[in-house]
């Protein structure tokens, strides 16, 4: 079990490395590009080898990529539905070139085309996204708050789709986050109630599709709907929350990225290694 947190890029990807060495990083989690869209850094095989080389050098265990946000594969507008399958196969290559574990994904909103036909869309939209995808970095879905139509707030919604037959082939994982979690109505304040929510998680999507875990405090209350994070130990979750997650044996193996605002992500980081021990 490693700690990180989502590091800035800025000045080129090549930096990231040293970002996340200097906040005193495990793992970490970037974007390749602005998440917002817009311009899109070149990324060649010269600054992959470069990338590579200074994670290798600050000791980095595994480092991933989030997609951008606008990302909505149940979107009505085609503009946006094509963006979706362009765009996170593209992350997914250029992930890949990077050397990153994994690439996870918001899948969007109901909220254009209803569930049925919003479901029915998103399946094949990432059926044609992984078409002939030969890389070497997995693609995971992430749990949501819960907020609206937003797609994938319960284990029923995410084990629809990676489960789904068209999708079961290319064996998409699940990146957990502890606040869009707590958001939805999974309590993990204390050890009875982490067990409990991944003996839930394993009986509905299997704990073998869990692959990494977003670490946040919450916020928002139990089930509140709404994706604020807050740092650890500061929030509705609480430290005693973080340590039962720590230390619950299901979870030994996932490593856990923080995504609180920069202001104390240190401490968080400091917080999270000292529960670990």
């Amino acid at each position: 079990m490693y700690f990180g947190a989502h590091v800035s890029m800025a000045g080129g990807l090549v930096n990231a490395p040293k970002n996340a060495h200097d906040l005193g990083c495990e793992v970490f989690q970037i974007f390749t590009r602005s998440p917002h869209g817009g311009y899109v850094a070149p990324l060649d095989k010269k600054i992959a080898s470069e990338f590579k080389g200074l994670c290798k050098e600050y000791d980095i265990k595994e480092w991933v990529v989030h997609t951008p946000y606008f990302i909505n594969f149940a979107s009505a507008n085609p503009r946006i539905f094509h963006a979706a399958i362009t765009v996170v196969r593209e992350e997914l290559e250029r992930a890949s070139l990077l050397g990153a574990k994994y690439v996870m994904t918001h899948m969007g909103s109901y909220k254009d085309l209803g569930e049925e036909a919003g479901f029915e869309q998103l399946v094949n939209g990432m059926n044609e996204m992984l078409k002939g995808y030969k890389g070497s970095t997995q693609f995971l879905v992430e749990i949501a708050a819960g907020a609206g139509a937003i797609i994938g707030s319960s284990f029923e919604q995410i084990a629809a789709i990676v489960n789904h037959k068209k999708l079961a082939k290319y064996d998409i994982g699940v990146c957990y986050d502890t606040q869009h979690g707590f958001a939805s109505g999974y309590d993990i304040r204390t050890p009875k109630t982490v067990e409990e929510t991944f003996k839930k998680f394993d009986e509905i999507i299997g704990l073998n599709k869990l692959k990494m875990s977003h670490c946040n405090d919450s916020k928002i209350e139990l089930g509140g709907r709404k994706d604020r994070h807050d740092h650890i130990g500061d929030g509705l979750i609480g430290r005693a929350g973080f340590e039962a997650l720590i230390k619950n044996k299901k979870l030994k193996n996932i490593n856990f990225y923080l995504e609180t605002e920069d202001d104390k992500v240190q401490d968080d980081l400091k917080i999270l290694k000292n529960i670990r021990g």
